[in-house]
């Protein structure tokens, strides 16, 4: 049975992130599966969600598994890309084969089993987090790459889009949006370090490489700036579970040399609203939710 490479939800999702525009994007994603199959030799045998393209999953004519990213913006693809081979070698981060950036094509190493690294009732496997995190920051930026303040001012651009006028905007102000904004940005130009910040590094972005391999981070949205800034989604993963962010602090600090507390604070204050915006407009009003709420004012 032939993989459906772009379903309704997909395109809806697309338009939305891109707008109308995209729809002939869209249309035209079969012709250039093709063409790049036909290219790299691969069969597509699934794919994957996504907000800004196409994830599909491929195998090799060599037998191998392998993972063809596509976008229709190909600034996507290309700061992606030089992220990716900024990180060659690195044994957390998955790999790029391939590239056709005039295409927003990214041909990717399969990764095995390639599920998320923390799925339900997993333990977080801390060690091998800050392995991840102590690789991608050790790695000195390229030439080209955008500020950390460029980044955060896409992010709340972003999510003021995406706030005002939802549900979430009853409980979350767009003024409690704002001060966050202001926190952040104060944080990205007041020094911090000069790493490849992976930007998008929530669990999400890790998937399990096996026992071989543990950890293997996916989907940067790259910029240059302080390395505190990936620490967030992590160190608030107990409070989820009932925890404090210094149990947090307490369970990555052993694993990360130079762990700054006080840096890494900060960060989760300022993007404490970002945390809830989608639980908010679902309706959910957990203890992570409240914490988080009360973190943001």
């Amino acid at each position: 049975m032939a993989v459906v490479l772009i379903d309704d939800p997909a395109r809806a999702r697309l338009i939305t992130r891109f707008g109308e525009g995209v729809a002939a994007w869209c249309d035209a994603l079969p012709a250039l599966v093709a063409r790049l199959s036909k290219q790299w030799g691969l069969t597509v045998v699934g794919a994957k969600p996504g907000n800004t393209g196409r994830t599909l999953i491929c195998v090799g004519d060599d037998g191998a598994k392998k993972v063809l990213k596509l976008t229709p913006e190909h600034a996507i693809a290309e700061s992606e890309a030089a992220a990716l081979r900024a990180w060659d070698g690195c044994s957390r981060v998955a790999q790029v084969l391939a590239t056709e950036l005039a295409d927003g094509a990214i041909l990717l190493e399969g990764i095995d089993p390639g599920t998320q690294l923390l799925e339900a009732g997993t333990d977080v496997p801390w060690a091998e987090v800050g392995d991840l995190l102590t690789q991608i920051h050790a790695v000195t930026p390229p030439s080209g790459f955008s500020a950390l303040e460029d980044r955060v001012v896409f992010m709340y651009r972003l999510a003021e889009r995406g706030l005002r006028g939802s549900v979430a905007e009853a409980t979350l102000s767009l003024e409690t949006l704002d001060r966050a904004r202001l926190r952040a940005l104060a944080l990205a130009t007041s020094g911090g370090g000069t790493s490849i910040v992976h930007g998008d590094l929530h669990p999400g972005n890790v998937l399990d490489g096996g026992p071989g391999r543990g950890a293997v981070a996916i989907d940067p949205r790259p910029s240059v700036g302080d390395p505190s800034f990936d620490l967030a989604d992590w160190v608030t993963l107990p409070m989820a579970a009932g925890g404090t962010l210094e149990d947090g602090f307490d369970a990555i600090a052993p694993h990360l040399p130079g762990f700054d507390a006080e840096r890494v604070r900060a960060w989760c204050v300022a993007l404490s609203p970002l945390f809830v915006m989608r639980p908010l407009e679902r309706g959910e009003r957990t203890s992570f939710v409240e914490a988080m709420l009360r973190m943001a004012a």
